[in-house]
Order: C-alpha cells, then sequence, then structure tokens
C-alpha cells in the first residue's frame, strides 16, 4: 500500500510505506529452544546410530560434572571482561583454587575448602587487577603471568605442605568431599522410563535423571550462580555501572561511577569464581583432592565458553555443557560414541542448509552442505574414531564452535583498553 502526500506547488506525491518490522522472538526464548533443539538432535542421532550412550543419564551426569570447573571460570571471565578486563589468567586462579580448597577442606572439610579456593582465586584476581587497573600492564602479559605465578607457586605449597603428609610433593592427601543429593522419587520414575527405551521419552528421561541424580551442593551452587550473575549484571545498578565500566569507561566515569573500584570489584570477583572452578575439582565426589595439573587448560577453555556465549551467562552455561558433553564422551565411551556424535553434526548440518536456503543464503548453505559431505564421509569410512584424535576432542569443539560462533559475538566495547582515570579531561 501506498501513502499519498499533498503538495501545493506540484502533483501529489506518493510515498512508499516501510514494511512492518519483523517480528523477533524474545531474548528468553532462545535459550528453551537450543535445548530443545540440542534434545532433538541427540536423541535422534541415538536412535539411528544405536549408540545410547549419547542419552543415558550416565552420560549426563558425567558431563555436568565436567563442565562445572569450566561454567565457573567462564563465569570468573565473564565479570572481568564485562569491567573491561580481559582475564587470560583464569587458568592460574584455578590451580590456585585447587591448593586452597585441598589445603582448608583437608583442614577443617569441604565447606572450609570452598571458602580457601574462593580466597586464593580472589588473591590471583587482587594481583591482576593492581596490574591491569592501577599499573595499566597490558591484560594478556598479565595474564600470562598469573598463570605462571598460579603454576610456580601452588607447586612450591604443596611441595611445603603437602609432602610430608602425603609423602608426593605432587598431591595432597585425600580430602574430605561434598555429599550427593538426589531427587528420589522422580529419579527413580525417570530411571524407569529410561529403561523403558521407548524412542525419544527414554531419551529425555536419561538426561534428566542425569541431572537431578547425585548433586551435590558445589553443583548446585554453580548452577545457580548463572542467574544470579545475570540478575547482578543486567537487573541491578551495581551491575549497570560495572557494565558501563566496560563499554565506555570515560562516559561512566563522567557520571560519578569510580571505574578503578567497579574493575578491581569485578576481577577480584572473577578471580573467586576461578577458584571455585578449581574447587569443583577437589571436593565433588569422585575427584582425588588435589593434583599437579589437573587443570589441564580448563580455564582456557572456560574463556572460550564465556566467548561463545557472546558474554552472557546463558549462553555461556550452554557452551560449557556442550565442551562437559564432548569430553565426557571422550572419556567414557570412546571413539564409537565420538563417531554418533559426528553423525549428529551432520544432522545438525542438514538442518542448516535448509535454514539458510529458506533465508537465501546461498553461500552459507553451500558450505555447510559441503561440510556435511565431508562428516558424512569421515562417519562411514572408520568403524571407530582413533584415540589419537578423541584425546583432544574438547579442544577441536572448542575451536569448532568459536570459529563458527565468531560472526555474531559482540564484546564489551573497551574490553582490554587500558584506562587512566582523568582521561576524557
Amino acid at each position: 500500500m501506498t501513502a499519498t502526500a499533498t503538495n501545493p506547488s506540484s502533483a501529489p506525491l506518493t510515498v512508499p510505506r516501510s514494511a512492518p518490522p519483523r517480528r523477533r522472538l524474545p531474548p528468553w526464548a532462545s535459550g528453551p529452544l537450543w535445548v530443545v533443539g540440542a534434545v532433538v538432535v541427540l536423541s535422534t542421532t541415538s536412535y539411528l546410530t544405536n549408540v545410547p550412550q549419547l542419552t543415558a543419564s550416565e552420560t549426563a551426569q558425567t558431563a555436568l560434572r565436567l563442565a562445572l570447573p569450566i561454567l565457573l571460570a567462564g563465569l570468573g571471565g565473564l565479570w572481568a571482561e564485562r569491567s573491561g578486563v580481559i582475564n587470560i589468567g583464569l587458568e592460574g586462579m584455578m590451580i590456585m583454587g585447587t591448593w586452597g580448597a585441598a589445603w582448608a577442606g583437608y583442614q577443617w572439610g569441604p565447606w572450609a575448602g570452598l571458602l580457601g579456593a574462593a580466597v586464593f582465586g580472589a588473591l590471583g584476581g587482587l594481583i591482576h587487577a593492581v596490574a591491569t587497573v592501577t599499573f595499566g600492564v597490558n591484560h594478556i602479559v598479565s595474564g600470562v603471568a598469573i598463570n605462571l605465578l598460579g603454576a610456580g607457586l601452588t607447586k612450591y605449597l604443596a611441595t611445603l605442605l603437602f609432602q610430608p603428609v602425603s609423602h608426593n610433593p605432587r598431591e595432597s592427601p585425600p580430602v574430605p568431599k561434598f555429599d550427593t543429593y538426589s531427587v528420589a522419587g522422580v529419579s527413580d520414575w525417570l530411571g524407569r522410563l529410561e529403561h523403558a527405551q521407548r524412542v525419544g521419552v527414554s531419551d529425555v528421561a536419561g538426561l534428566l535423571r542425569g541431572v537431578l541424580t547425585g548433586m551435590s551442593p558445589l553443583t548446585l551452587l554453580g548452577l545457580l550462580l548463572v542467574p544470579a550473575s545475570y540478575y547482578v549484571l543486567w537487573g541491578t545498578r551495581f551491575g549497570l555501572r560495572l557494565r558501563s565500566c566496560g563499554e565506555n569507561p570515560v562516559a561512566a566515569e563522567s557520571l560519578g561511577v569510580n571505574v578503578y573500584r567497579y574493575k578491581y570489584l569485578a576481577v577480584i570477583a572473577s578471580g573467586a569464581l576461578a577458584g571455585v572452578g578449581g574447587a569443583a575439582l577437589v571436593l565433588n565426589p569422585g575427584q582425588p583432592g588435589y593434583l599437579e595439573g589437573q587443570t589441564t587448560g580448563r580455564g582456557y577453555i572456560g574463556l572460550a565458553a564465556m566467548i561463545f556465549g557472546n558474554w552472557r551467562p546463558g549462553g555461556l552455561l550452554g557452551g560449557s555443557l556442550l565442551f562437559g558433553y564432548a569430553d565426557d564422551l571422550r572419556l567414557g565411551t570412546g571413539g564409537r560414541s565420538v563417531l554418533a556424535l559426528v553423525y549428529g553434526a551432520v544432522l545438525l548440518l542438514v538442518v542448516l542448509v535448509v535454514v539458510h536456503l529458506l533465508r537465501r543464503r546461498w553461500l552459507a548453505a553451500a558450505v555447510s552442505l559441503v561440510a556435511a559431505g565431508l562428516l558424512y564421509a569421515l562417519y562411514w569410512a572408520v568403524d571407530e574414531l582413533p584415540t589419537e584424535l578423541t584425546t583432544y576432542l574438547p579442544h577441536i569443539v572448542t575451536l569448532v564452535v568459536l570459529a563458527v560462533a565468531s560472526q555474531r559475538l559482540r564484546p564489551p566495547a573497551a574490553d582490554g583498553m587500558i584506562y587512566r582515570r582523568g582521561a576524557g579531561d
């Protein structure tokens, strides 16, 4: 339709009306849709490949346990980077947290161990804040230094305090663990549905049972920190001021925000969260206690999960579960399950091809189609992926996910900038 405008000195003008804006999904709906899509893909893959381990409750339970330290490290990175400070030192802060959890947990129990991990991680965050915020050290250089400091400091302390008891400078004596809890009635009912082998229903039941069975207080705390972080950072005046420091610290200063204070608080909280992530490797059931080198790059993977989640808690949770699930398949079920996951990736790429065609994105559809063809050829060419390849599955997934997600990322505008008070004068 058109609208007619009358001009006294000329003929009527015909002005085309703009098309109505396309309706978009509300922000809260994207998360549940991704969850439903992931469950549908896993269920279909499990049925077509005859690999029930993909949706078994044991797989979901272990994946959640492996995702927890990645999630907590990623939340630490989220807090720091929303204030404008890049925190590459998450790995070192996690290492310091593992030692603090083992030392305090051995002395006074798991809750004291959790507090010790947070304190030691926060100490790493404080050092990073002093270097980057006060002295203006390059954020990447400071983060690398924190990683080296964390590894060296904990090695020295373990030799000094653990070796006389454990007779091994690389590990702690046995550390008390958190108890685990299950929703008894619901867990049993879901177990019966899982073993009924009903297509779709048993898959969903297995995944839910894995989440609701054998959960420790630390796991529950980690999951609750996701909505809590969202509320604090996006729903409070404190969070608004903190995020303004990461977007435009000069403008925030002009409005009376103490930028230094908010950056310090954010980076110290970042270290505490990373330290608690280290505690998850020590205090949860099934963990050995403190072991030298036990973080194995989870701090870096947590940073990748944060980037995959576009610097938001919900997306970070999804990325952490993805990396934990990939790590679980590598450790627990071997190359056959990982190969089945390749088949699931083929199904997902086929769906993407259809979506791109409907949106007339011809190049993206062609690339997705080629990738699906290559993965399908790999699936039919081998019976089981070799161990040499599956060992690095979490790292491969990290690289692939970052490559795919890089087109839609939007980091804080002042992330990594060296800020000086009064710079806007």
